[in-house]
């Protein structure tokens, strides 16, 4: 049987001609100034729509060389993932310096106050894989390449200033505790399993961190709402050769801010791609995000006298002790042009300094400097991943390194190695003066495989980060833990943990056993190193302490039906564009309401697509009838309940009130909540909504 074949195609390429399918679908062709379509060696595509085929329904030939090229790419688009950071979102922008440091380092981007560097940020999940949500509860990668006048510097940091183990031969251990059971495939993107706490149980030394991802640290609202850290100390090194030891800080302009634990879950559902989306959004509308870098600047002699090794990446220097310098700001103001050549092919090195910045002996930076070059060469398949445009540097590259798998540029002439006798022709040379040293410091013992006794507190700064805490925030601790140790499965796994709680702090111990209801408490954990109790509590440390005092860089999600009083609507955006932050409006069906005054009202969400979870505060204004039918919807209910439940800050008209009522929450309305009924309360309400959250409900809305 034969079937009838349209004819393919108009051959006139002068004008817009439109191509036929055989299934009489139509497409539009090139023709005047729209570019061809070409192959990748640059011949022009006729057909991008049929294979060839040997009559009209026919065998495809294998001589159809652009089908072949164009699913032959499509089969390997896919790169290797990250073993770890693989979900990751990346941004360009700059950092500008504030200051000269030309007397604690030679380092060409702190030379000269107000001038601006290139740079590349890419934050990222640790534990799950490129399509685990953004909201797993994990430590946030906070790396950024600065592409300055002498070679790229790639601070590879964390949104956590210390991490799980001291010395780096222990990291493959760690991540495959961490990542899926490699019998069963999961779970991913989160720590809630055995063999993650087991080996957290048998590791001392994890401790301390274990308290930071139990925190609300884990759980950021926003990229752009978090901290970074260096983690390791490094070495500031001037132009006379003098060295001084330096810890990295970026400090959010916008100042810090986490979600709760019912809403991290609630978000993963609603939103997966909701850090994603944030700091694109944000950078689109133009609000871009900023953080000062904080430098910590301290001498050997601070380092000799401090209770803790300075070169142990499980502690922390406090603020208290060696207060942060600000001494510049990053910005990012430019989102990726595309995903994958950008944010998914930049290669971050701790390895990567500039002359004036160098290294110190923290054995588990010096693992990482020894790793990233690995993982570059088998995610991106070539020595010459740095003539990838976002990993190649902005200052002149002269080199005799040569050939290889994807070679962009070789050298050129006749000379490819070094001494030479070529003169001038002979390429480059190095430069003793300008040229990148190494601090000489002084070294010496036997070489043995040990642990520094220095390194072994593991518990007295875990407690001192859990006394720094509110109490809001170690009962979210506590919570944390509970959950967490819920899920795993054997029971003595549990007991560890809770023992080893006892040497940081007994009512954080009985707290999580209490949730886990172990029958028997057990015995304190035997510890290295007496824990401390004299730590001084360093207020540094919270979020709650430190929150931002505006609303600024917020959405608030306002919930409208028809019918709404227009006034109501306009003095609350009024109110909240003056602050800096945004409004959205969800809607019964998303193509918008009719205002009280006919005005029509463009929705950005459908109701049962933009719950309460994906907003820092939200807005409840209805009219009568408006406000019965969303009575009768359950994500309506589920919106009001949940932001409660969340300790938002509620605006609502007197109209909402039927709503409330159904999602049994209208006798327990409290001062987090305000009804707003003329123009003058929408500027009052923002001014509420400062304070982020009404902690003050939490009691009443979770279990003890």
């Amino acid at each position: 049987m034969t079937k009838d074949a349209t004819p393919l195609r108009d051959a006139n390429f002068s004008d817009q001609t439109i191509l036929r399918g055989t299934g009489g679908e139509t497409h539009q062709v090139a023709g005047g100034d729209t570019p061809v379509l070409t192959t990748q060696q640059g011949a022009p595509v006729s057909d991008d729509q049929n294979s060839l085929k040997a009559g009209e329904r026919g065998p495809v030939l294998m001589e159809d060389h652009h089908l072949r090229e164009k699913v032959f790419h499509f089969d390997h688009e896919r790169i290797p993932e990250r073993v770890v950071h693989a979900r990751g979102f990346g941004a360009h922008g700059y950092f500008e310096t504030y200051e000269s440091l030309t007397d604690i380092t030679s380092a060409d981007l702190f030379q000269r106050p107000g001038e601006k560097t290139e740079a590349f940020v890419r934050f990222s999940t640790v534990a799950g894989n490129k399509g685990s949500s953004d909201l797993a509860r994990d430590v946030r990668g906070f790396a950024v390449k600065l592409y300055t006048k002498e070679g790229n510097w790639d601070i590879v940091g964390n949104n956590i200033p210390v991490f799980f183990i001291q010395d780096a031969i222990k990291f493959p251990d760690l991540i495959h505790a961490a990542k899926q059971e490699p019998d069963r495939g999961f779970p991913q993107a989160q720590t809630a399993h055995d063999n993650f706490w087991d080996f957290i149980s048998l590791m001392p030394e994890s401790m301390h961190m274990a308290m930071w991802i139990m925190s609300d640290r884990a759980i950021p609202r926003s990229f752009r709402f978090m901290e970074g850290f260096g983690v390791h100390s490094f070495r500031f090194v001037n132009a006379e050769g003098k060295s001084t030891f330096v810890k990295f800080h970026w400090k959010p302009k916008q100042g810090m801010q986490s979600v709760v634990w019912n809403e991290a879950l609630k978000i993963s559902g609603a939103d997966p791609d909701f850090h994603r989306r944030d700091l694109w959004d944000a950078i689109k509308m133009g609000d871009y995000p900023e953080w000062e870098l904080g430098l910590q600047v301290f001498d050997d002699d601070f380092a000799d006298r401090f209770d803790f090794d300075i070169l142990d990446s499980t502690k922390i220097i406090p603020e208290e002790d060696v207060p942060v310098r600000l001494i510049g700001r990053l910005v990012l103001d430019r989102c990726v042009d595309n995903f994958f050549a950008e944010t998914e092919q930049v290669a971050f090195h701790t390895g990567n300094i500039v002359p004036g910045i160098d290294f110190t002996n923290d054995p588990l930076l010096q693992g990482r400097n020894f790793s990233y070059l690995d993982t570059q060469l088998k995610r991106l398949g070539s020595p010459n991943f740095t003539h990838l445009p976002v990993n190649a540097p902005r200052c002149p590259i002269r080199h005799f390194q040569q050939d290889g798998h994807m070679a962009f540029v070789n050298p050129t002439g006749r000379v490819n190695y070094e001494p030479n006798s070529w003169g001038a022709e002979g390429g480059p040379r190095e430069s003793p003066e300008k040229g990148l040293k190494a601090f000489p410091e002084h070294i010496e013992g036997p070489k043995r495989r040990l642990r520094a006794e220095s390194f072994a507190d593991h518990y007295s700064q875990g407690r001192q980060f859990y006394i720094s805490q509110t109490d809001t925030e170690k009962r979210h601790i506590i919570n944390a833990y509970t959950f967490e140790l819920s899920k795993v499965e054997r029971p003595d796994i549990r007991s560890r943990v809770v023992a080893h709680l006892r040497n940081i702090d007994e009512d954080l111990a009985k707290g999580v056993a209490d949730g886990l209801r172990l029958k028997q408490m057990p015995e304190p954990a035997e510890a290295a190193v007496a824990p401390r109790t004299d730590l001084k509590a360093s207020p540094k440390l919270s979020i709650i302490l430190n929150g931002p005092d505006s609303f600024k860089g917020r959405k608030l999600g306002a919930l409208l039906t028809d019918g709404v009083d227009i006034e109501l609507v306009r003095s609350l955006k009024a109110a909240l564009e003056g602050e800096g932050a945004k409004i959205e409006f969800i809607a019964p069906r998303v193509g918008g309401v009719e205002a009280s005054d006919g005005t029509w009202i463009e929705a950005k969400q459908k109701v049962d697509g933009g719950p309460s979870v994906l907003y820092d505060a939200v807005a409840v204004l209805t009219s009568d009838d408006g406000a019965k039918m969303l009575a009768k919807e359950a994500t309506a209910k589920d919106f009001v309940s949940d932001a409660f439940a969340h300790l938002k800050f509620i605006a609502y008209s007197a109209e909402a009130m039927p709503l409330f009522e159904k999602a049994g929450i209208a006798s327990d309305l409290d001062r987090g909540c305000m009804q707003i009924n003329a123009v003058g309360d929408s500027p009052r309400f923002v001014q509420m909504c400062r304070s982020l959250r009404f902690w003050e409900r939490e009691p009443f809305v979770s279990m003890p």
